[in-house]
């Protein structure tokens, strides 16, 4: 666009059917039909009634949306509420299903010692009881798959499975979810398109294979989507840094690879209609590529967009097409409607539209260079579109956003082209698909390098409000800031505002981040159902007793308090409540060593265990064994003797741990019930057990022993527990009398990850704020 007011004339139409769409999904079907017909019938009545202006078009356009949005997305929703379907859901009894796979089966980690499950994306064609006659519909299901067979299905693949419905969650347009333990029958091939991407698919993956697994995994999820073998703490990083857009298939993709086939074309002499019609057929071999999920549905349209412009010759086009894909893309799949990366690529191809043109032309007018100015301008207006939605997924407002993806713009490219090369040579030619990846994988390195520095910039994300109130409150501020600073005043105002803010702050929240607290003896981390527990043993090292169910909570919270090394893991017992997540406690840190009690239950807990320490020994320790680094004297003081037929004997086995921090003691007793517990006391005696701080036993439990509880005597006690568990935990009765003995009683699933702090004046405790949902 190069100057002039934007063409917003389908602007109104398409943001009413997206929102409308977006409401009808969370509606009956017979809410979201009567939704839109009472916003075709008021735009009817606005046709008739309201004079000629303007603002009259524009309200037209903007219930014509909304009806179309809504009745389009209600007439989907009534197969979701189909009566014969919503029966069998009803019944639960063994069905017999027919399907046809939609996107690429995606696994998620099992437990310690179970394989992983399996969600398949798939439309049912046929539904029934073993001995009934089968219903014939056409609707969206979710496969929960635990067969490794389902792994690698194509999309376009028929199948017959046998399982259980269950109900949809709601929100989108699944009719239900399919619980399935065995393997599918499946019904002749996909088609040649689906076996050919899988085959360019799985190519490029094996051409990645033998490069360093940052790289290696991002190079694939760069070029087509795939994101398996992506490092989940790498993909913490890039969302920190505001650049996880570059982590699967985007706009920018298509943009690259379009503009390497413009500038091919450009030797041809051919016109502007012969040079979109060729894009055309690229773009749509992409997409075959890449597969027609959600992510590159939205990429294609952007590409479509330049397309159009392409053909058109005007750029004042670009705009109408960017609303009239919105539109034409929801009302084709109302679930896109729910989408945040829809309405990222959205957003951010707005931002390029409406803000970066106005932005570049501005810094060319002061001075720059057109290229820096266009270098800046992109990436700004992109985050600034795309923040208010950045920030109510995370929580934060990124600092980093802008340069961040301002120095990796010079990657993104080679990196694309040389993995789509790696792609198209891998059939005919392994060695040279495997070179292009190599080479592919150095401007990929440099966006790890990027994401990885700026995730660990002091002060590089803010808080803020998270979910849709932080989003609306966020681009409320942007879009008053974006209109006021049009006058050159209010635009000097804002920039020292802001300068002065940050210069102000930025100092004091380097110096006092506030995460972890000064002199902290011990932090319970907020891992929900389960114990993950770290302990100073100096600068960016610790020892970490236990692990927590899920391999993402634990590792979040080690990277919160800066751990890069890890001296010593002990595991209590092995429950999956407290390894389940031992992968990301190792998750790109050096584990120096490992121990856990000598006792075998159970045993695929220890297996997993075992498994993740590697060439480490999983040493077995008992009473007696110590372990001391800096301030810290780590010793075993129970299971004084094994015990057996209790009411659990893996707890009544839990290694019992006293700890001593610079003059503080500290005791870790696992998930000890009150058979240990009166174990210890019988042969320690009340003194041994004496201690500043306690982790209670086995996350509040009701099977505690009152003695000692009294003999221990603590200041502070912290309970590692679960939001709305189903075991009752932790028990009331129990938390009052702790509080009744003096003790200052803190619970991770309230107050998140809690660090008991020594102050000179006795024990403080600082909570780090209320954990995710």
């Amino acid at each position: 666009m190069t100057g002039g007011v934007p063409d917003l004339r389908l602007a109104g139409f398409a943001v009413a059917t997206w929102l409308a769409s977006l409401a009808a999904l969370y509606l009956s079907a017979r809410s979201g039909l009567l939704l839109g017909a009472a916003s075709l019938g008021a735009a009817a009545g606005t046709m008739a009634f309201v004079s000629r202006s303007p603002a009259r078009w524009i309200a037209v356009a903007t219930l014509i949306g909304a009806g179309c949005g809504a009745g389009m997305t209600g007439a989907r929703v009534t197969t979701r509420e189909s009566g014969p379907l919503v029966a069998l859901v009803r019944a639960g009894d063994p069905v017999r299903v027919e399907a046809v796979i939609r996107d690429d089966p995606r696994a998620l980690s099992g437990s310690p010692g179970r394989p992983p499950t399996y969600l398949v994306a798939v439309d049912l064609r046929k539904v029934g009881a073993e001995d009934a006659p089968a219903l014939s519909l056409s609707a969206r299901a979710l496969v929960l798959a635990g067969d490794p067979a389902w792994r690698g299905l194509l999309p376009g693949q028929r199948l017959i499975a046998r399982g259980k419905l269950m109900p949809p969650r709601g929100g989108d347009l699944r009719a239900a979810v399919v619980s399935v333990k065995e393997a599918p029958e499946l019904i002749g091939r996909p088609s040649w398109v689906q076996r050919a991407a899988g085959v360019l698919r799985a190519g490029l993956q094996r051409a990645c294979e033998p490069l360093p697994d940052d790289a290696g995994g991002l190079l694939p999820g760069l070029v087509v989507g795939d994101t398996s073998r992506l490092d989940p703490a790498l993909r913490d990083d890039f969302r920190t840094t505001g650049m996880t857009h570059l982590m699967a298939v985007s706009g920018a993709n298509v943009v690259i690879l379009l503009g390497v086939v413009l500038f091919a074309m450009r030797w041809t002499r051919a016109g502007p209609v012969m040079r979109a019609l060729v894009c055309a057929v690229v773009l749509v071999g992409f997409v075959i590529l890449a597969r027609p999920s959600p992510s590159v549905v939205r990429a294609a349209a952007m590409g479509a967009i330049g397309l159009i412009g392409l053909a058109s010759g005007r750029q004042r086009a670009a705009l109408p097409a960017l609303a009239a894909a919105v539109a034409v893309l929801v009302l084709y799949d109302p679930e896109l409607a729910a989408d945040p990366g829809f309405a990222l690529s959205v957003l951010a191809t707005s931002g390029l539209l409406l803000l970066a043109p106005p932005w570049r032309d501005a810094l060319r007018r002061r001075g720059w260079p057109p290229g820096a100015a266009e270098a800046l301008a992109v990436p700004a207006a992109a985050q600034v579109a795309c923040g208010p939605v950045v920030a109510g997924l995370s929580g934060a407002v990124s600092l980093v956003a802008i340069p961040a993806n301002l120095v990796v713009v010079p990657a993104i490219a080679p990196a694309t082209l040389l993995g789509v090369a790696s792609a198209v040579l891998s059939p005919a030619w392994p060695a040279g698909s495997e070179f292009a990846a190599w080479l592919g994988h150095w401007p990929a390195k440099w966006l790890v390098v990027v994401a990885r520095y700026g995730a660990r910039v002091p002060a590089g994300a803010l808080p803020w409000p998270d979910g849709l109130w932080g989003a609306l409150l966020l681009a409320a501020i942007t879009v008053a800031l974006l209109i006021a600073a049009r006058r050159a005043v209010v635009r000097r105002l804002v920039l020292v505002a802001a300068l002065a803010g940050m210069l102000g702050a930025l100092p004091v929240r380097l110096m006092a981040s506030g995460w972890p607290p000064a002199n902290w003896v011990m932090v319970a981390c907020a891992v929900g159902q389960g114990d993950a527990i770290v302990l100073p043993a100096g600068p960016a090292r610790a020892v970490v007793i236990d692990s927590g169910p899920e391999p993402d909570p634990v590792d979040h919270c080690l990277r919160r308090l800066g751990v890069r090394q890890v001296v010593l893991f002990v595991v209590s017992h092995f429950h999956a409540d407290h390894i389940g997540g031992v992968e990301g406690v190792f998750r790109g840190r050096d584990v120096v060593a490992v121990a856990g009690p000598d006792w075998p239950d159970p045993p695929a807990g220890r297996a997993s265990v075992a498994a993740a320490a590697g060439r480490r020994s999983l040493h077995a320790v008992g009473p007696g064994w110590a372990y001391a680094v800096g301030r810290l004297r780590l010793t075993v003081i129970g299971p004084y003797e094994p015990l057996h037929g209790t009411n659990s004997d893996p707890n009544n086995n839990s290694l019992v741990l006293r700890a001593e921090v610079g003059g503080e003691t500290v005791l870790l007793p696992g998930d000890a019930e009150t058979e240990e517990q009166d174990e210890l006391l019988r042969h320690l005696g009340a003194s041994a057990l004496h201690a500043d701080v306690l982790k209670v036993a086995h996350h509040g439990s009701g099977y505690q022993s009152a003695e000692f509880l009294d003999v221990i005597d603590p200041a502070v006690a912290l309970v590692s527990v679960g939001k709305d568990n189903d075991y009752g935990h932790p028990n009331a009765p129990l938390l009052a009398r702790l509080a009744r003995g003096g003790a200052r009683v803190l619970r991770t699933d309230q107050s998140g990850d809690l660090a008991a702090v020594a102050t000179g004046h006795g024990l403080a405790v600082v909570a780090r704020g209320s954990p995710p949902g």
